[in-house]
């Protein structure tokens, strides 16, 4: 099975194979996150031999060889994405795509980087704030958020979590915010969007000192309201919990360079679980691999960290492993 870091990395050597014109002409088709991905993966990829490229070519043509004409429905779209991404994921996405050109006022601040696109909604009411976010990926919102100061990041995390879906009056206003026409009628549905689930998510990347701070915050305002955002989120602290078999399906998803980063700010007894998962050999080479690694920026360990989660929560969605739930700033570790 071909892992979502292989897939991307067999995606930017074929368009790397097919010359400029032709790779715009397929990156004109991809959201800015995936084309984001694509870019930065093709500038940190070193010189490629035929021997590598020659096996993602011969897949291409394996499949288009098929000869079946490609085309979707609803329900292939619906069991492509669930496999893919799990129920919920898969639901939230698919209603983002039902809303249409209700959202389409927000697809620019998908190609800005965090702290243009915070500079731009800052001085929006937290509700129009907080209704942009939410439709928005968990790790842009988390970027975005650390750049409100704690007021505003406090304000517009506690309407995330109390956010009851997405009314057509939400977006709306959300489009005027970003001087942009609504095109959609009122009769669209509510969008299923919000809720304690959405404020975890967004919480996991805003970076431990954000995330206490904003989770204070919450629990004044409502402490019954702070467990249950706590009870969603994940922390890597949390893969304890897994059992042997959960540790192996995890350790097979997982590049070894990540595993490693990941590890130097672990805890001594959840470095010892995943040890005790590897086979010897494997164990004692990334054993040698922490002792020989220098000092790594805690962000970047942060970061690391916050993929192998994302892992995980798709595996525990597809019901391979069973995770229980828990519960930033630059430092070396």
């Amino acid at each position: 099975m071909t892992t979502p870091e292989e897939g991307l990395e067999k995606a930017a050597l074929l368009l790397m194979t097919l010359g400029p014109d032709a790779a715009a002409g397929v990156l004109r088709q991809l959201g800015p996150r995936e084309v984001q991905k694509l870019t930065m993966k093709m500038a940190s990829m070193t010189p490629q031999s035929r021997e590598t490229v020659e096996p993602v070519l011969i897949e291409v043509n394996e499949h288009f060889g098929k000869g079946s004409m490609i085309q979707s429905d609803d329900d292939q779209l619906r069991e492509m994405l669930t496999k893919a991404l799990g129920d919920d994921r898969a639901n939230q996405l698919l209603s983002r795509m039902m809303s249409g050109s209700e959202t389409a006022g927000i697809e620019s601040l998908k190609w800005m980087d965090a702290a243009t696109a915070a500079d731009l909604i800052k001085g929006e009411h937290p509700q129009i704030i907080a209704t942009i976010l939410v439709h928005l990926e968990y790790d842009q919102a988390g970027e975005i958020l650390k750049h409100f100061d704690d007021r505003l990041r406090n304000d517009v995390l506690l309407r995330i979590a109390t956010l009851d879906g997405v009314q057509p009056v939400a977006l709306r206003e959300l489009n005027e915010a970003l001087t942009r026409m609504l095109s959609g009628a009122t009769t669209v549905k509510k969008t299923a969007m919000g809720g304690v689930r959405h404020a975890a998510d967004i919480l996991n990347f805003v970076g431990s000192a954000a995330e206490t701070a904003i989770l204070d915050n919450v629990r004044e305002y409502d402490p019954d309201l702070a467990q249950k955002i706590l009870d969603e989120m994940f922390v890597f602290e949390n893969l304890m919990d897994l059992d042997d078999r959960g540790i192996q399906t995890l350790l097979r998803e997982v590049q070894s360079d990540s595993l490693v980063i990941a590890l130097k700010g672990a805890p001594p007894e959840m470095r010892e679980k995943i040890f005790k998962n590897m086979s010897q050999r494997a164990a004692e080479m990334l054993r040698e691999d922490l002792e020989s690694r220098g000092p790594v920026r805690l962000s970047e360990v942060e970061a690391e960290q916050k993929e192998i989660l994302k892992t995980a929560r798709r595996l525990a969605e597809e019901g391979q492993i069973a995770l229980s739930s828990g519960g930033g700033d630059d430092a070396f570790v």
